[in-house]
């Protein structure tokens, strides 16, 4: 469509980094289709209010709204996951992360153990979710400081049909959960140091929580306080993964063999081949 074309110019002036793919999202929304019947529709003549409403929401994006909050949603393996402005946009780079203990957890599964997986900090719920998805024997619990990420997160466990083996706590950290152990913990902590907030791009940095950025001075402040609680909730022979900025893997495993007291570290690289992913395997003895 010639709007679909001449929106994508608009937006690549108006500093989207994908312009195109925002300009059929949008298109695709205000016109209550498929973004494939774009294509499929290609030369559907369109009425003046149609043309409206997609201007309206291009123009939104060219303010540097992100596209996930006007369509309300963001895709994340392979799933649709409601997003509002309390939690950060689930991005693709944690997909890492979740593919990691789906793999892990399987291979606990397999040998006949009860899953019992937690998810810190879970903001949107796409992790926690997800692995309630794809690991159907699997109970997962979820933390997060925040009160209406919860909120959004229960949403979503809802809209995936796990709601029942999903369930959330409001709380830092693992403090939620004292008294209880997880074969598997996962996280995907702030990491961005403070003073480069200030050069992430506007939509980010103008609408998405800081609280889900900022990760301090040096960005490992979540890791200190995190770490440490992880290895109070950790299964023997348990297995913790978070990910991380991809400069600070030697950093992250550090402080991770400090708090759980040796052990195993591994690092994973994302589909870019870039430091995404530490894991840890704490002394059985």
């Amino acid at each position: 469509m010639e709007v679909v074309r001449l929106s994508a110019g608009y937006l690549e002036t108006h500093g989207s980094a994908s312009p195109r793919l925002d300009a059929e999202l949008l298109a695709a929304m205000a016109l209550h289709i498929r973004r494939l019947d774009l294509y499929l529709q290609f030369d559907r003549p369109l009425e003046e209010a149609q043309l409206g409403a997609i201007r309206d929401l291009v123009r939104r994006r060219g303010d540097g709204e992100p596209v996930a909050h006007i369509t309300g949603e963001r895709e994340f393996y392979a799933r649709a996951f409601s997003v509002t402005p309390d939690v950060l946009i689930p991005r693709p780079e944690t997909e890492t992360l979740v593919g990691l203990a789906v793999q892990r957890a399987r291979a606990i599964a397999a040998a006949g153990s009860e899953l019992r997986i937690a998810d810190i900090g879970t903001g949107s719920g796409c992790i926690a979710v997800t692995l309630g998805v794809e690991l159907p024997a699997a109970r997962v619990a979820a933390t997060d400081v925040s009160e209406p990420a919860l909120a959004v997160a229960a949403a979503n466990a809802r809209r995936h049909d796990v709601a029942e083996r999903v369930e959330l706590h409001h709380g830092s950290w693992c403090a939620p959960l004292a008294g209880r152990s997880f074969d598997i913990v996962v996280a995907n902590p702030p990491y961005i140091p403070t003073a480069e907030l200030a050069a992430l791009a506007r939509d980010v940095r103008e609408h998405e929580p800081v609280a889900a950025l900022d990760g301090g001075a040096d960005g490992l402040d979540a890791y200190r306080a995190l770490l440490p609680s992880v290895a109070t909730v950790l299964a023997p022979g348990g297995w913790a993964a978070v990910e991380i900025d991809i400069r600070a893997a030697e950093a992250v495993e550090s402080l991770g063999r400090e708090a759980l007291g040796g052990g195993v570290a591994a690092v994973h690289e994302d589909l870019s081949g870039r430091p995404r992913v530490v894991s840890f395997e704490p002394p059985t003895g």
